[in-house]
């Protein structure tokens, strides 16, 4: 079945090249085909165009197939082209020509614009609970581990002392400026397209404020062509977002892997936790954070993936949108098994103490020896020069210890005030409104 099918039968070589993935990908936006089905018949019967009783025989059959969604029992049948036939099948079998009623005033275009608007939304949010899991692991692990130093390094170069802390901390904080990203994300996503049918809007008198509401949605698209420009600039936005979050979780599993090089040896793994080699006794293979490194660098290449698929299309739909599915969806499920993974790696680091006592790392202290003489009235340039020429004379002595003071520093995290910066930009997300509305729509 083809909610476009006329009496021409498409050759199978056609239907099988033009239908792709769909049917597979199209099971995870199932719950959300729905949801967006449930709130058009209430608005269709709202404009006077389903009688009371097909309405409540549609909006009982609905809440079957969600249930049945939920409980695992629903499938795309062999010869269904996608979701969006299936349910209305399902529902025809089942109710009659009430069921025929529900495609009145939409397009499938505007009918998968929304589903993936709700699957975005949903998906993103799940994103932002593991983000602040992470986060909130990388905090703990910053005030529990402030006081041990690790060297810290420009152009891989030993420069200046650093510590557990600020390591730790840093990605904490670079986690707060990618969830901005997906903030912004989720607000373009969080815009009801339906309505807008073909793109172009229909006679029919529609009241698209109200299946805004009833979804939860923030807003409108309000102009019917940009609802389906939209498609694929939202996607690009959300694979922009998740980029964002790869990007810090892939610098972050490649600093690890140099931690745990034996030149470096600044932090280790229980054995059940490393690989080995299969003639070397002695390896213990960072593979996790390679494969996280791996995994969350490919995911850096979806938001120019999306950009090549949508380049130098006119306004309107176009068929090769429907791949953006297939490098949108599986990129979440890469991105949440790198997060979870992540969460439950750091706590495990087992951290070497007095790294800085080594020798080696006795010339990252000479910034603090300078800033002591300046401290007590020596020229900068001057104690520059000094402290150079010690070193060079091999008469240079390390301090004991640090004193960073100043925001943000060694001696002074910051971690309350990132905190606050997290949970301010978390408030930003309205969650309970779009919970509320879901529930309300599946209650009423």
């Amino acid at each position: 079945m083809k909610l476009w099918q006329k009496q021409t039968q498409v050759l199978e070589e056609i239907e099988r090249f033009t239908v792709g993935k769909d049917r597979e990908l199209d099971l995870e936006l199932a719950p959300f085909d729905i949801l967006g089905s449930l709130a058009h018949t209430q608005m269709l019967a709202q404009v006077g165009l389903l009688d009371k009783e097909d309405l409540h025989t549609v909006k009982r059959e609905l809440k079957q197939l969600y249930k049945e969604v939920a409980e695992g029992a629903f499938t795309i049948e062999d010869g269904v082209e996608d979701v969006h036939s299936q349910v209305e099948l399902l529902l025809t079998r089942r109710v009659g020509d009430a069921g025929k009623k529900i495609h009145s005033g939409r397009s499938r275009n505007d009918q998968v614009l929304v589903d993936l608007k709700l699957f975005l939304r949903h998906k993103l949010r799940e994103v932002v609970v593991q983000v602040e899991e992470l986060f909130s692991t990388l905090q703990i692990l910053s005030e529990e581990h402030k006081d041990k130093l690790l060297p810290g390094y420009t152009h891989l170069q030993v420069a200046m002392p650093s510590s557990f802390g600020l390591w730790f901390g840093a990605y904490a904080e670079s986690l707060v400026d990618d969830l901005l990203l997906v903030q912004a994300a989720y607000r373009i996503s969080n815009k009801n397209p339906l309505g807008s049918a073909a793109g172009y809007g229909s006679s029919f008198p529609l009241n698209r404020q109200l299946t805004t509401d009833l979804l939860g949605f923030d807003s409108l698209n309000y102009n019917v062509v940009y609802a389906q420009m939209g498609r694929g600039k939202t996607e690009r936005t959300v694979a922009t977002a998740l980029a964002a979050v790869a990007a810090t979780v892939a610098r972050m599993a490649m600093d690890l892997c140099l931690y745990m090089s034996q030149n470096f040896a600044f932090v280790t793994l229980p054995e059940e936790l490393t690989t080995g080699s299969s003639i070397m006794p002695h390896k213990k293979n960072p593979d996790v954070f390679e494969l996280m490194r791996g995994k969350c660098n490919r995911l850096q290449a979806l938001p120019n993936e999306v950009a090549l698929l949508m380049t130098n299309l006119p306004s309107g739909y176009h068929r090769e949108m429907q791949i953006l599915k297939e490098n949108l969806f599986p990129a979440f499920t890469e991105l949440q098994n790198c997060l979870q993974m992540a969460t439950y790696m750091l706590p495990r680091l087992q951290l070497r103490a007095d790294i800085m006592k080594d020798e080696k790392y006795k010339y990252a202290f000479s910034v603090e020896v300078v800033n002591n003489e300046v401290l007590r009235g020596v020229p900068f340039r001057d104690a520059y020069k000094n402290i150079g020429e010690a070193i060079a004379e091999g008469s240079f002595e390390a301090p004991a210890s640090v004193n960073h003071t100043h925001e943000g520093s060694i001696g002074n995290l910051c971690t309350d005030q990132v905190k606050e910066q997290m949970q301010r930009v978390l408030q930003e997300f309205d969650f309970h409104k779009v919970d509320n509305a879901v529930m309300q729509l599946l209650e009423n």
